[in-house]
Protein backbone atom coordinates (compact mmCIF):
# COMPACT_ATOMS: atom_id res chain seq x y z
CA UNK A 1 0.00 0.00 0.00
CA UNK A 2 2.90 2.55 0.93
CA UNK A 3 4.28 1.88 -2.39
CA UNK A 4 1.16 2.52 -4.72
CA UNK A 5 -0.39 5.52 -3.00
CA UNK A 6 0.10 5.12 0.24
CA UNK A 7 2.41 8.03 0.72
CA UNK A 8 -0.58 10.17 -0.19
CA UNK A 9 -3.49 9.07 1.67
CA UNK A 10 -1.19 9.05 5.02
CA UNK A 11 -0.11 12.55 4.42
CA UNK A 12 -4.41 12.95 4.32
CA UNK A 13 -4.77 11.63 7.62
CA UNK A 14 -1.68 13.19 9.13
CA UNK A 15 -4.04 16.19 8.33
CA UNK A 16 -6.60 15.00 10.03
CA UNK A 17 -4.87 14.39 13.08
CA UNK A 18 -2.59 17.76 13.43
CA UNK A 19 -5.77 19.93 12.47
CA UNK A 20 -7.91 18.24 15.07
CA UNK A 21 -4.86 18.69 17.97
CA UNK A 22 -4.61 21.85 16.82
CA UNK A 23 -8.06 22.71 17.15
CA UNK A 24 -8.23 20.98 20.64
CA UNK A 25 -5.09 23.32 21.54
CA UNK A 26 -7.44 26.73 20.24
CA UNK A 27 -10.71 25.43 22.45
CA UNK A 28 -8.27 25.28 25.35
CA UNK A 29 -7.03 28.63 25.02
CA UNK A 30 -10.16 30.41 23.73
CA UNK A 31 -12.57 28.64 26.29
CA UNK A 32 -10.34 27.48 29.16
CA UNK A 33 -10.63 23.84 29.16
CA UNK A 34 -8.54 22.12 31.87
CA UNK A 35 -5.79 20.36 30.06
CA UNK A 36 -7.55 16.43 30.99
CA UNK A 37 -11.07 17.54 29.78
CA UNK A 38 -9.36 18.74 26.51
CA UNK A 39 -7.59 15.88 25.78
CA UNK A 40 -10.80 13.59 26.63
CA UNK A 41 -12.44 15.24 24.30
CA UNK A 42 -10.31 14.95 21.24
CA UNK A 43 -9.72 11.30 21.93
CA UNK A 44 -13.03 10.49 22.47
CA UNK A 45 -14.10 12.80 19.36
CA UNK A 46 -11.73 10.67 17.51
CA UNK A 47 -12.56 7.37 18.83
CA UNK A 48 -8.74 6.63 19.84
CA UNK A 49 -8.53 4.73 22.96
CA UNK A 50 -4.96 4.20 23.36
CA UNK A 51 -4.06 7.41 22.85
CA UNK A 52 -6.27 8.21 26.01
CA UNK A 53 -4.59 5.63 27.77
CA UNK A 54 -1.30 7.45 26.89
CA UNK A 55 -1.99 10.66 28.05
CA UNK A 56 -3.35 8.56 31.05
CA UNK A 57 -0.16 7.66 31.79
CA UNK A 58 1.41 11.35 31.47
CA UNK A 59 -1.35 12.59 33.50
CA UNK A 60 -0.18 10.42 36.16
CA UNK A 61 3.60 11.45 35.86
CA UNK A 62 2.27 15.54 36.65
CA UNK A 63 2.34 15.68 40.61
CA UNK A 64 -0.75 18.13 40.00
CA UNK A 65 -2.75 16.30 37.96
CA UNK A 66 -2.15 12.74 39.29
CA UNK A 67 -5.03 12.28 41.34
CA UNK A 68 -8.07 13.68 39.52
CA UNK A 69 -6.28 14.07 36.05
CA UNK A 70 -6.78 10.42 34.53
CA UNK A 71 -10.50 10.18 35.86
CA UNK A 72 -11.58 13.91 34.11
CA UNK A 73 -9.78 12.77 30.86
CA UNK A 74 -11.92 9.43 30.92
CA UNK A 75 -14.78 11.21 31.62
CA UNK A 76 -14.43 14.17 29.01
CA UNK A 77 -13.73 11.01 26.56
CA UNK A 78 -16.96 8.95 27.67
CA UNK A 79 -18.83 12.18 26.84
CA UNK A 80 -17.21 13.07 23.57
CA UNK A 81 -17.04 9.01 22.31
CA UNK A 82 -20.70 8.75 21.07
CA UNK A 83 -20.82 12.40 19.19
CA UNK A 84 -17.29 11.15 17.57
CA UNK A 85 -18.84 8.07 16.12
CA UNK A 86 -21.80 10.33 14.94
CA UNK A 87 -19.55 13.18 13.66
CA UNK A 88 -17.71 11.17 11.78
CA UNK A 89 -20.11 8.89 10.13
CA UNK A 90 -22.16 12.74 9.23
CA UNK A 91 -18.53 13.95 7.74
CA UNK A 92 -19.40 10.74 5.25
CA UNK A 93 -22.51 11.45 4.49
CA UNK A 94 -21.91 15.13 3.90
CA UNK A 95 -19.44 14.78 1.71
CA UNK A 96 -21.26 11.93 -0.22
CA UNK A 97 -24.33 14.49 -0.56
CA UNK A 98 -21.76 17.64 -1.70
CA UNK A 99 -20.20 15.98 -4.65
CA UNK A 100 -23.30 13.54 -5.18
CA UNK A 101 -21.10 10.61 -5.34
CA UNK A 102 -22.71 7.54 -7.06
CA UNK A 103 -20.76 5.10 -4.68
CA UNK A 104 -22.04 2.25 -6.61
CA UNK A 105 -20.41 3.64 -9.71
CA UNK A 106 -16.95 4.50 -7.75
CA UNK A 107 -16.83 1.13 -6.28
CA UNK A 108 -17.56 -0.82 -9.77
CA UNK A 109 -14.62 1.49 -10.92
CA UNK A 110 -12.06 0.39 -8.34
CA UNK A 111 -13.28 -3.14 -9.11
CA UNK A 112 -12.62 -2.81 -12.81
CA UNK A 113 -8.92 -1.04 -12.22
CA UNK A 114 -8.16 -3.64 -9.48
CA UNK A 115 -8.96 -6.45 -11.54
CA UNK A 116 -6.82 -5.17 -14.58
CA UNK A 117 -4.01 -4.88 -12.04
CA UNK A 118 -4.03 -8.41 -11.16
CA UNK A 119 -3.42 -10.89 -14.05
CA UNK A 120 -5.66 -13.83 -14.29
CA UNK A 121 -3.54 -17.04 -14.41
CA UNK A 122 -4.95 -19.32 -17.74
CA UNK A 123 -3.48 -22.46 -18.75
CA UNK A 124 -2.86 -23.32 -23.02
CA UNK A 125 -1.99 -26.49 -24.45
CA UNK A 126 1.58 -25.91 -26.87
CA UNK A 127 2.81 -28.22 -29.44
CA UNK A 128 6.43 -27.55 -29.93
CA UNK A 129 6.94 -26.83 -33.60
CA UNK A 130 10.12 -25.06 -32.96
CA UNK A 131 13.29 -27.37 -34.64
CA UNK A 132 15.95 -25.67 -32.12
CA UNK A 133 14.46 -27.19 -29.11
CA UNK A 134 14.44 -30.64 -30.27
CA UNK A 135 16.42 -32.44 -27.58
CA UNK A 136 16.48 -29.98 -25.18
CA UNK A 137 15.73 -30.11 -21.66
CA UNK A 138 13.07 -28.29 -19.95
CA UNK A 139 15.66 -26.52 -17.73
CA UNK A 140 17.66 -25.79 -21.00
CA UNK A 141 15.09 -24.41 -23.15
CA UNK A 142 15.88 -20.52 -24.28
CA UNK A 143 15.25 -17.74 -21.97
CA UNK A 144 13.47 -20.28 -20.01
CA UNK A 145 13.81 -18.14 -16.48
CA UNK A 146 12.55 -15.17 -18.18
CA UNK A 147 9.14 -16.51 -18.93
CA UNK A 148 6.50 -16.36 -16.27
CA UNK A 149 4.84 -19.08 -16.87
CA UNK A 150 4.80 -23.00 -15.24
CA UNK A 151 5.05 -26.09 -17.57
CA UNK A 152 2.41 -28.50 -15.77
CA UNK A 153 2.37 -31.74 -18.25
CA UNK A 154 4.05 -33.21 -21.40
CA UNK A 155 2.50 -35.44 -23.53
CA UNK A 156 5.18 -37.16 -25.78
CA UNK A 157 4.40 -37.22 -29.05
CA UNK A 158 5.64 -40.91 -29.87
CA UNK A 159 3.86 -42.50 -26.80
CA UNK A 160 0.81 -39.70 -26.05
CA UNK A 161 1.64 -40.98 -22.23
CA UNK A 162 1.55 -37.59 -20.47
CA UNK A 163 3.61 -36.80 -17.75
CA UNK A 164 4.73 -34.56 -14.67
CA UNK A 165 6.85 -31.95 -16.90
CA UNK A 166 10.27 -31.76 -15.10
CA UNK A 167 12.96 -29.59 -15.47
CA UNK A 168 14.82 -32.58 -17.10
CA UNK A 169 12.38 -33.98 -19.02
CA UNK A 170 13.51 -33.63 -22.80
CA UNK A 171 10.91 -32.52 -25.56
CA UNK A 172 10.75 -33.57 -29.17
CA UNK A 173 9.79 -31.32 -32.00
CA UNK A 174 5.68 -32.64 -32.11
CA UNK A 175 4.93 -33.03 -28.25
CA UNK A 176 2.35 -31.18 -26.16
CA UNK A 177 3.28 -28.93 -23.42
CA UNK A 178 0.52 -27.95 -20.53
CA UNK A 179 1.67 -24.36 -19.75
CA UNK A 180 0.01 -22.03 -17.12
CA UNK A 181 0.43 -18.09 -16.97
CA UNK A 182 -1.02 -14.79 -17.59
CA UNK A 183 -2.16 -14.69 -21.18
CA UNK A 184 0.01 -12.24 -22.14
CA UNK A 185 3.06 -14.75 -20.76
CA UNK A 186 1.68 -17.79 -22.70
CA UNK A 187 1.73 -16.01 -26.04
CA UNK A 188 5.13 -14.85 -25.39
CA UNK A 189 6.20 -18.55 -24.54
CA UNK A 190 3.84 -20.43 -27.65
CA UNK A 191 5.84 -17.68 -29.96
CA UNK A 192 9.01 -19.21 -28.98
CA UNK A 193 7.75 -22.79 -28.80
CA UNK A 194 5.04 -23.39 -31.02
CA UNK A 195 1.75 -23.28 -31.81
CA UNK A 196 -1.68 -23.38 -29.72
CA UNK A 197 -3.14 -26.73 -29.97
CA UNK A 198 -6.96 -27.56 -28.30
CA UNK A 199 -5.71 -30.70 -26.88
CA UNK A 200 -7.06 -31.38 -23.61
CA UNK A 201 -4.05 -32.72 -21.47
CA UNK A 202 -6.11 -32.91 -18.52
CA UNK A 203 -7.83 -35.53 -20.13
CA UNK A 204 -4.72 -37.63 -21.47
CA UNK A 205 -4.36 -41.11 -20.04
CA UNK A 206 -1.38 -40.92 -17.70
CA UNK A 207 -0.32 -40.92 -14.09
CA UNK A 208 -1.02 -37.58 -13.54
CA UNK A 209 -2.97 -36.08 -10.82
CA UNK A 210 -3.99 -32.54 -9.26
CA UNK A 211 -4.17 -32.17 -5.95
CA UNK A 212 -4.84 -28.64 -3.63
CA UNK A 213 -2.97 -28.73 -0.39
CA UNK A 214 -2.75 -26.56 2.20
CA UNK A 215 0.55 -25.41 4.26
CA UNK A 216 0.00 -25.83 7.53
CA UNK A 217 3.45 -27.01 8.97
CA UNK A 218 4.94 -23.88 10.83
CA UNK A 219 8.18 -24.61 9.93
CA UNK A 220 7.94 -23.71 6.62
CA UNK A 221 6.06 -20.56 7.10
CA UNK A 222 8.01 -17.56 5.47
CA UNK A 223 10.07 -20.27 3.12
CA UNK A 224 10.85 -19.01 -0.13
CA UNK A 225 9.40 -22.07 -3.27
CA UNK A 226 12.66 -22.20 -4.21
CA UNK A 227 13.78 -23.24 -1.26
CA UNK A 228 11.54 -25.87 -0.78
CA UNK A 229 12.66 -27.94 -3.60
CA UNK A 230 9.39 -29.94 -3.99
CA UNK A 231 10.28 -30.57 -7.96
CA UNK A 232 13.67 -32.12 -7.08
CA UNK A 233 12.65 -33.96 -3.94
CA UNK A 234 9.49 -34.87 -4.70
CA UNK A 235 8.68 -34.60 -8.42
CA UNK A 236 6.08 -32.52 -8.13
CA UNK A 237 5.23 -29.22 -9.79
CA UNK A 238 3.72 -26.01 -8.14
CA UNK A 239 1.28 -24.66 -10.84
CA UNK A 240 -0.49 -21.99 -8.30
CA UNK A 241 -0.69 -20.44 -5.16
CA UNK A 242 -3.67 -19.67 -3.78
CA UNK A 243 -3.77 -16.54 -1.26
CA UNK A 244 -7.22 -15.68 -0.31
CA UNK A 245 -8.86 -14.99 -3.56
CA UNK A 246 -6.13 -14.45 -5.23
CA UNK A 247 -4.52 -16.58 -7.73
CA UNK A 248 -0.44 -16.36 -7.63
CA UNK A 249 1.98 -17.65 -10.21
CA UNK A 250 4.48 -19.60 -7.99
CA UNK A 251 7.46 -17.14 -8.01
CA UNK A 252 10.77 -19.20 -6.67
CA UNK A 253 11.19 -15.87 -4.53
CA UNK A 254 7.90 -16.51 -3.70
CA UNK A 255 7.13 -16.74 0.30
CA UNK A 256 4.56 -18.94 1.25
CA UNK A 257 2.47 -18.13 4.59
CA UNK A 258 0.80 -20.41 6.37
CA UNK A 259 -2.99 -20.62 5.14
CA UNK A 260 -1.88 -20.51 1.40
CA UNK A 261 -2.86 -23.27 -1.29
CA UNK A 262 -0.53 -24.99 -3.28
CA UNK A 263 -1.77 -26.93 -6.24
CA UNK A 264 0.19 -29.40 -7.22
CA UNK A 265 0.75 -31.46 -10.55
CA UNK A 266 2.54 -35.09 -10.23
CA UNK A 267 1.97 -38.53 -9.87
CA UNK A 268 -0.10 -40.34 -6.75
CA UNK A 269 2.58 -41.24 -4.85
CA UNK A 270 5.05 -38.15 -5.32
CA UNK A 271 2.03 -35.72 -4.73
CA UNK A 272 1.20 -37.95 -1.25
CA UNK A 273 4.82 -37.50 -0.13
CA UNK A 274 4.84 -33.37 -0.67
CA UNK A 275 1.28 -33.48 1.19
CA UNK A 276 3.48 -34.92 4.42
CA UNK A 277 5.67 -31.93 4.19
CA UNK A 278 3.54 -28.84 3.68
CA UNK A 279 0.74 -30.48 6.54
CA UNK A 280 -2.62 -30.17 4.72
CA UNK A 281 -4.56 -30.49 7.83
CA UNK A 282 -7.41 -27.85 8.77
CA UNK A 283 -7.02 -28.35 12.46
CA UNK A 284 -3.40 -27.14 12.94
CA UNK A 285 -4.36 -23.96 10.82
CA UNK A 286 -6.85 -23.16 13.19
CA UNK A 287 -4.69 -23.26 16.45
CA UNK A 288 -3.87 -20.28 18.02
CA UNK A 289 0.15 -20.03 18.93
CA UNK A 290 -0.48 -17.70 22.41
CA UNK A 291 3.33 -18.41 23.27
CA UNK A 292 4.04 -16.54 20.14
CA UNK A 293 1.15 -13.83 20.49
CA UNK A 294 2.62 -12.91 24.10
CA UNK A 295 6.30 -13.33 22.95
CA UNK A 296 5.00 -10.16 20.72
CA UNK A 297 3.48 -8.39 23.50
CA UNK A 298 6.23 -8.65 26.07
CA UNK A 299 8.45 -7.23 22.80
CA UNK A 300 5.70 -4.49 22.43
CA UNK A 301 5.42 -3.44 25.76
CA UNK A 302 9.65 -3.19 26.29
CA UNK A 303 9.51 -0.71 22.93
CA UNK A 304 6.98 1.39 24.30
CA UNK A 305 8.24 1.85 27.10
CA UNK A 306 11.78 3.44 25.82
CA UNK A 307 11.36 7.22 26.98
CA UNK A 308 12.13 9.20 23.26
CA UNK A 309 13.14 12.68 24.21
CA UNK A 310 11.75 15.74 22.10
CA UNK A 311 13.36 18.92 21.60
CA UNK A 312 11.20 21.69 23.81
CA UNK A 313 9.41 18.80 25.90
CA UNK A 314 9.81 18.93 29.57
CA UNK A 315 10.05 14.98 30.02
CA UNK A 316 10.34 12.23 27.20
CA UNK A 317 7.57 10.52 25.80
CA UNK A 318 6.66 7.04 25.01
CA UNK A 319 5.04 4.70 22.58
CA UNK A 320 2.70 3.46 25.40
CA UNK A 321 1.05 -0.18 25.83
CA UNK A 322 -0.73 0.75 22.43
CA UNK A 323 2.01 1.66 20.50
CA UNK A 324 4.86 -0.27 21.11
CA UNK A 325 2.81 -3.93 20.37
CA UNK A 326 1.28 -2.06 17.15
CA UNK A 327 4.71 -1.70 15.83
CA UNK A 328 5.81 -4.88 16.56
CA UNK A 329 2.61 -6.14 15.10
CA UNK A 330 3.54 -4.71 12.14
CA UNK A 331 7.14 -6.11 11.57
CA UNK A 332 6.10 -9.98 12.61
CA UNK A 333 3.20 -9.11 10.33
CA UNK A 334 5.37 -8.43 7.54
CA UNK A 335 7.84 -11.52 8.49
CA UNK A 336 5.39 -13.79 9.89
CA UNK A 337 8.51 -16.00 11.10
CA UNK A 338 11.56 -15.23 13.07
CA UNK A 339 13.73 -18.18 13.80
CA UNK A 340 11.33 -20.92 15.15
CA UNK A 341 8.41 -18.58 16.21
CA UNK A 342 5.80 -18.44 13.56
CA UNK A 343 2.94 -15.43 14.15
CA UNK A 344 -0.11 -16.79 12.81
CA UNK A 345 -3.42 -15.86 14.98
CA UNK A 346 -6.55 -17.47 12.63
CA UNK A 347 -8.97 -14.51 11.72
CA UNK A 348 -11.67 -15.59 14.07
CA UNK A 349 -8.83 -15.73 17.08
CA UNK A 350 -7.93 -12.53 15.93
CA UNK A 351 -11.44 -10.72 16.05
CA UNK A 352 -12.28 -12.61 19.43
CA UNK A 353 -9.18 -11.27 21.06
CA UNK A 354 -9.17 -8.06 19.78
CA UNK A 355 -12.96 -7.70 20.15
CA UNK A 356 -12.40 -8.72 23.79
CA UNK A 357 -9.27 -6.40 24.22
CA UNK A 358 -11.29 -3.17 23.84
CA UNK A 359 -14.28 -4.36 25.12
CA UNK A 360 -12.34 -4.49 28.55
CA UNK A 361 -10.91 -1.16 28.06
CA UNK A 362 -13.90 0.18 26.86
CA UNK A 363 -15.52 -1.36 30.39
CA UNK A 364 -12.83 0.09 32.39
CA UNK A 365 -12.54 4.20 31.17
CA UNK A 366 -16.97 3.61 31.64
CA UNK A 367 -16.33 2.40 35.25
CA UNK A 368 -14.19 5.14 36.15
CA UNK A 369 -16.69 7.81 34.46
CA UNK A 370 -19.57 6.86 35.28
CA UNK A 371 -19.86 8.28 38.51
CA UNK A 372 -19.90 11.85 37.29
CA UNK A 373 -21.17 11.09 33.89
CA UNK A 374 -24.62 12.25 33.77
CA UNK A 375 -23.77 15.01 36.55
CA UNK A 376 -21.32 16.35 33.79
CA UNK A 377 -23.61 16.03 30.50
CA UNK A 378 -26.45 17.90 31.72
CA UNK A 379 -24.55 20.52 33.27
CA UNK A 380 -23.89 23.85 31.58
CA UNK A 381 -20.21 23.09 31.43
CA UNK A 382 -21.13 19.76 29.85
CA UNK A 383 -23.09 21.68 27.14
CA UNK A 384 -19.87 22.90 26.18
CA UNK A 385 -18.30 19.79 26.02
CA UNK A 386 -20.76 18.48 23.99
CA UNK A 387 -20.27 21.39 21.43
CA UNK A 388 -16.54 21.42 21.41
CA UNK A 389 -16.61 17.14 20.73
CA UNK A 390 -19.06 18.02 17.78
CA UNK A 391 -16.79 20.14 16.41
CA UNK A 392 -13.88 18.10 16.60
CA UNK A 393 -15.78 15.54 15.47
CA UNK A 394 -16.93 16.75 12.08
CA UNK A 395 -15.32 20.01 10.92
CA UNK A 396 -12.08 18.44 10.99
CA UNK A 397 -12.65 15.37 8.73
CA UNK A 398 -14.90 17.15 6.70
CA UNK A 399 -12.73 20.32 5.82
CA UNK A 400 -10.06 17.66 4.67
CA UNK A 401 -12.35 15.19 2.79
CA UNK A 402 -13.79 18.30 1.36
CA UNK A 403 -10.09 19.09 0.09
CA UNK A 404 -9.29 15.24 -1.04
CA UNK A 405 -12.12 15.51 -3.33
CA UNK A 406 -12.37 18.55 -4.97
CA UNK A 407 -8.70 19.06 -5.38
CA UNK A 408 -7.18 15.27 -5.51
CA UNK A 409 -10.35 14.24 -7.11
CA UNK A 410 -9.64 10.87 -4.62
CA UNK A 411 -12.53 8.10 -4.81
CA UNK A 412 -15.18 7.85 -2.65
CA UNK A 413 -14.39 4.09 -1.15
CA UNK A 414 -10.69 5.14 -0.79
CA UNK A 415 -11.47 8.77 0.74
CA UNK A 416 -14.10 7.05 3.29
CA UNK A 417 -11.51 4.72 3.93
CA UNK A 418 -8.45 7.32 5.02
CA UNK A 419 -11.03 9.29 7.01
CA UNK A 420 -12.06 6.54 8.70
CA UNK A 421 -8.59 4.94 9.48
CA UNK A 422 -7.25 8.77 10.57
CA UNK A 423 -9.75 8.69 13.03
CA UNK A 424 -8.92 4.93 13.80
CA UNK A 425 -12.99 4.47 13.97
CA UNK A 426 -14.27 1.01 13.41
CA UNK A 427 -17.76 2.09 13.48
CA UNK A 428 -17.26 4.64 10.58
CA UNK A 429 -15.45 1.55 8.37
CA UNK A 430 -18.30 -0.97 9.12
CA UNK A 431 -20.58 2.22 7.70
CA UNK A 432 -18.13 3.02 4.93
CA UNK A 433 -17.74 -0.89 3.89
CA UNK A 434 -21.80 -1.39 3.67
CA UNK A 435 -22.42 1.70 1.60
CA UNK A 436 -19.65 1.08 -0.78
CA UNK A 437 -20.66 -3.13 -0.81
CA UNK A 438 -17.02 -3.72 -0.95
CA UNK A 439 -13.46 -3.91 0.82
CA UNK A 440 -11.72 -0.93 -0.73
CA UNK A 441 -12.63 1.38 2.50
CA UNK A 442 -11.20 -1.18 4.58
CA UNK A 443 -7.46 -1.41 2.61
CA UNK A 444 -7.15 2.46 2.48
CA UNK A 445 -8.07 2.37 6.71
CA UNK A 446 -5.06 -0.26 7.30
CA UNK A 447 -2.94 2.01 5.06
CA UNK A 448 -3.39 4.92 7.48
CA UNK A 449 -4.33 3.08 10.96
CA UNK A 450 -0.57 2.27 12.20
CA UNK A 451 0.50 6.15 11.43
CA UNK A 452 -2.21 7.45 12.92
CA UNK A 453 -2.67 5.59 15.81
CA UNK A 454 1.80 6.15 16.70
CA UNK A 455 0.75 10.18 16.03
CA UNK A 456 -2.18 10.05 17.71
CA UNK A 457 -0.25 8.48 20.78
CA UNK A 458 2.67 10.45 20.97
CA UNK A 459 0.63 14.26 20.57
CA UNK A 460 -1.18 13.45 23.25
CA UNK A 461 1.37 12.89 25.46
CA UNK A 462 3.07 16.31 23.69
CA UNK A 463 -0.03 17.73 23.94
CA UNK A 464 -0.35 16.85 28.00
CA UNK A 465 3.42 18.33 28.57
CA UNK A 466 3.13 21.24 26.59
CA UNK A 467 -0.37 22.47 28.30
CA UNK A 468 1.73 22.32 31.62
Amino acid sequence: SLRREGLKLNALAVAIVLLGSTLAFLLWKVMGFETPVVIGLLNGATTNTPSLAAAQQTLRSIPAMAENGPTLAATAYAVAYPIGIIGIVSSLVLIRLIFRIDVAKESAAIEHASRNDIEKLDRRAVRITNPNLNGLAIRDLPHISAFRVRLSRHKPADTGIVSTARASTVLRTGDALLVVGAERELDDFERLVGTRTDEDLTAEPGNVTVRRVLITKKGIAATRLADLHLGRRFGVQVTRVLRGDIELLPDPDLRVRLGDTLVLVGDEEATSNAVKELGDSIKALSQTHFAAIFLGIAAGLALGAVPLTLPGLPAPVRFGLAGGPLLIAILVGRFGRIGPVVWHVPASANLAIRELGITLFLACVGLKAGGSFFETVFSPAGATWVAAASLLALAVPLTVGIFARHFLNLDYPTLSGVIAGSTTDPPALAFATNACKSDYPAVAYATVYPLTMLLRIILAQTMVLLMN
